[in-house]
């Protein structure tokens, strides 16, 4: 096994890492304060830019509308701001579930003046991402309903339908549209996009640039996720990925924390989509953590490189030795195929890569060696105190 052979695979799997992921965020309960927390957009960027210099696989930052495009910003002065630290604006995340007129939703609200707000920000948005460069608009909706008979469900649908649709055909021909949805919280007793079925039929009926976004960590205990995968792979509806973790619910841990197999088995389902002949390019491959006690830098760095390793490793499937076997019904001889690529130690390869690539051949301990991390909590309690910013213990 040559390691070069492996490197178009590497160059080409980037990811998108969130600028939310570098602050002070934490649950619906309260968050744990970081003193090397980024709490300005330029600080959030600086945190990716060095992410991106330590494993040259991240040239890209989600940025959240409200959160760092706060009235008044320049998305210019912000995009300007990004290439000083060596990445760019990724997708354009619309904030349809903080202002108080979304108490009853946002697109899908019973209220019109919710809906005509929400309207005009996801404009807003579009305009921000024309200004930055961006070509994803990428949708997480908190619509829904917490009792039997709140509202009409399928009122609520359709209201959906003609604001994703109108969307759409606002945005410029060079932009996709991505659409997540997640079974439940905030919303408890129905959730407007629940699951990735009503996603892609919401996609369907917005346009052909409508895809549907995959968060890892939105499913209910037991999801066949590499299932919904491959489904929406074959029918050209796969967006990209929020990539996390978690154990019961959405909680946005690490990438390969609990369950790096699983994670594994979604690489496999889209190399297997490539050796098939299928053009993967333009699948985004994004991050949605928050770090309630991890710290930032390092939980980043954790999950980026995970994600490389894992991709990797599906890379190494023995495609021929497994269709072999598969049409044998070999079942044994299928699943250890797949193991044996699992199990596979791709480090040394990685190391060869990033070696070919002038990077830290160990990212995450090249970090922890430094002072980058010491620098920013001795640096940036000041900042935010001559701010006069106060840490509240909401999410944001």
């Amino acid at each position: 096994m040559n390691p070069t052979d492996f490197f178009p695979h590497l160059d080409a799997f980037q990811i998108e890492i969130p600028s939310w992921g570098f602050a002070d965020t934490g649950t619906r309960f309260g968050k744990f304060t970081q003193d090397a927390a980024a709490s300005t957009v330029e600080e959030k960027l600086e945190d990716a830019g060095l992410v991106n210099r330590l494993t040259g696989a991240c040239p890209t930052v989600a940025v959240h509308v409200l959160w760092d495009f706060k009235p008044g910003t320049d998305p210019q002065q912000t995009a300007r701001i990004a290439a000083q630290n060596g990445v760019k604006i990724g997708s354009i995340n619309p904030n349809l579930f903080q202002d108080q007129g979304y108490k009853f939703g946002s697109l899908a609200s019973p209220i019109q003046s919710a809906r005509d707000e929400a309207h005009a920000h996801v404009l807003q948005c579009i305009e921000i991402g024309q200004a930055t460069g961006s070509d994803l608009l990428s949708f997480w909706l908190a619509d829904g309903t917490n009792y039997p008979g709140q509202d009409d469900i399928i009122a609520r649908k359709k209201r959906l339908e003609t604001a994703l649709k109108s969307a759409h055909d606002a945005m410029p021909a060079s932009m996709t549209m991505l659409v997540e949805y997640k079974p439940f919280e905030p919303a408890f007793y129905h959730t407007d996009l629940a699951d990735w079925g009503m996603a892609a039929f919401m996609c369907q009926k917005a346009g052909p640039r409508a895809k549907v976004l995959v968060d890892t960590g939105h499913h209910l205990p037991g999801a066949n996720i590499e299932h919904i995968v491959a489904f929406l792979i074959d029918e050209n509806l796969l967006g990209g990925f929020h990539f996390n973790d978690r154990k019961y619910a959405d909680d946005d841990l690490t990438l390969g924390s609990i369950d790096p197999y699983g994670v594994f088995r979604i690489f496999h389902e889209i190399r297997n989509a490539a050796r098939r002949g299928v053009d993967v390019s333009q699948i985004a491959y994004m991050i949605d953590q928050s770090h309630n006690l991890k710290p930032k830098l390092e939980a980043m760095l954790q999950t980026v490189v995970t994600a490389q390793e894992l991709y990797l490793k599906a890379c190494l499937v023995d495609r021929d030795k497994l269709a072999e076997f598969q049409a044998k019904t070999d079942i044994v001889g299928a699943e250890e195929t797949l193991r044996a690529a699992f199990y596979a130690d791709v480090k040394p390869i990685l190391s060869a890569w990033r070696e070919s690539k002038g990077l830290p051949l160990d990212p995450l301990k090249t970090l922890r060696e430094s002072d980058e991390i010491a620098r920013r909590a001795q640096v940036r309690p000041q900042g935010r105190k001559e701010r006069g910013e106060v840490a509240g213990g909401g999410y944001a």
